[in-house]
């Protein structure tokens, strides 16, 4: 098997849906790939594929799938990025929102919300904790109650959610690339504690 194909977990709306190595596709084929993709926004999948990150939670695969396939299926139609990918989010959403665990973490989150940070941090990098704290954290819950959106990593100078002096690193990223992921959240938030302001950086990134 070629890569970056690890292995084809089933079909969906006549679609084959892949796992692929993540690490690969953005160093070789292309750099903005994340969780997920489809052909209409990343030109090298084959029309016919859905390709999904192979760091991505067995038990967040379904929700990115959803998505996948609603902006592959209506930018076939015509319809716009931004379009897309709001109706993916929602439907992503609303699927969450039915989840067993969805439900038992909100109840923890309206009871005892103090606990909430305990069930996101996974573990704490101290090889690169001194003035801030460098913790692996789980991506689902963040996606599940904060930003649906959350993927690489954050700190407290983006997401209000996150403590402070702290920088969130999704457990779904490869060892391999966690320090890439950490570089580039320590020096955008850098900027942004000495007054960068953030979509502005994004652009000066872009």
């Amino acid at each position: 098997m070629k890569k970056p194909y690890k292995r084809e977990i089933g079909k969906v709306g006549g679609l084959k849906v892949w796992i692929v190595d993540g690490s690969y596709v953005r160093k070789n084929i292309d750099e903005e790939f994340t969780t997920c993709g489809e052909h209409y926004v990343f030109k090298k999948i084959p029309k016919n594929e859905l390709w999904l990150d192979n760091g991505i939670d067995k038990d967040d695969e379904k929700y990115f799938i959803d998505y996948v396939l609603i902006e592959h299926n209506l930018m076939a139609k015509g319809y716009s990025y931004d379009t897309t990918w709001r109706e993916g989010n929602r439907v992503q959403k609303r699927e969450r929102e039915k989840d067993k665990e969805f439900k038992k973490i909100k109840k923890l989150q309206s009871k005892e919300s103090y606990k909430i940070i305990d069930k996101i941090h996974k573990k704490l990098l101290k090889k690169y904790s001194n003035n801030l704290q460098v913790w692996v954290v789980n991506g689902k819950i963040v996606r599940d109650l904060f930003f649906i959106d959350f993927v690489d990593g954050g700190h407290d100078k983006v997401y209000s959610f996150v403590p402070q002096n702290e920088i969130w690193l999704d457990n779904g990223i490869s060892k391999k690339e966690i320090k890439f992921v950490l570089l580039h959240e320590a020096h955008e938030r850098y900027l942004m504690s000495k007054g960068f302001n953030y979509r502005r950086h994004i652009l000066i990134q872009v």
